[in-house]
């Protein structure tokens, strides 16, 4: 299983652009298999678009993957997010790994003025829109004339937390699902794996998992949530749970971009 990490810049250590950067620098160097990104738009807290995000990821690291764990596609026009993402994939060298979702937070959608009831219908018109683009070809008035380098696109992973519907549509025409070990229980994630794998699915990612090494430890049950807000030890042992579902990725959250700390989180699973 890979082991991947997402920055979370609300410690006040990590207030400046540079320390932010800094810190994705030392995520490659410490031997991360992923640098991931959020999509969010009106929670509360302040966070880099992922586009932006990722291009400034791309441009001071080499050869680590860069994914999103989740884009909100219906927040955006299909053409104009095509196109943002072809360059992006452009400027990381093949490096990006897009994980896509429909939204989950009805505020997001307030906010940009699209419409909530109707994401799920947009995600589903907007993919084939932009694989098509990508793919050279004319959607509408639009045409990217991509790069044969880049011709195609990235590789989509359809983000559903419990999937009644996206799970299979995942498995059987994109390449990955990713779910959420914080926001759905350990049942779930077992049910949702298995159920992906056998509609024939590819790659699978657990995501939002948030880490705090100091909290007191307990062993877990199916009925809980996962994530690493315990001893070491007992990190490891959740990790291990993963792996033994058959993730290939995890996705950890970490605010300490420190090399120090970020060197004791990559040691959790190797």
């Amino acid at each position: 299983m890979r082991l991947g990490v997402s920055l979370n810049i609300q410690g006040p250590e990590v207030a400046s652009g540079p320390s932010y950067t800094e810190g994705m620098r030392a995520v490659e160097q410490a031997g991360f298999d992923g640098l991931w990104f959020f999509d969010a738009v009106a929670r509360g807290t302040f966070r880099v678009d992922p586009v932006s995000a990722m291009s400034a990821a791309a441009a001071v690291t080499e050869r680590i993957e860069l994914g999103t764990c989740i884009l909100q596609v219906p927040l955006r026009h299909p053409a104009e997010l095509a196109q943002r993402i072809l360059g992006l994939h452009y400027m990381a060298s093949g490096r990006l790994c897009l994980g896509v979702g429909s939204g989950s937070t009805e505020g997001d959608f307030k906010a940009t003025g699209n419409d909530f009831k109707a994401r799920f219908r947009d995600l589903e018109a907007a993919l084939p829109i932009m694989r098509n683009l990508w793919r050279g070809e004319t959607v509408g008035d639009a045409n990217l004339t991509p790069l044969e380098s880049i011709k195609g696109g990235p590789p989509i992973l359809i983000g559903s937390w419990a999937g009644s519907r996206w799970i299979p549509i995942a498995a059987k025409q994109y390449d990955g699902w990713i779910s959420s070990a914080h926001f759905t229980d350990i049942a779930t994630l077992k049910e949702g794996h298995k159920r992906f794998k056998g509609e024939g699915g590819g790659r699978t990612v657990a995501s939002n998992i948030p880490v705090d090494l100091t909290a007191d430890s307990k062993t877990l049950s199916d009925g809980d949530n996962l994530d690493l807000r315990c001893g070491p030890e007992e990190a490891k042992a959740r990790l291990n749970l993963l792996a033994k579902i058959g993730f290939d990725d995890a996705i950890v959250t970490v605010t300490d971009f420190s090399e120090e700390h970020l060197a004791v989180v990559r040691a959790l699973f190797s």
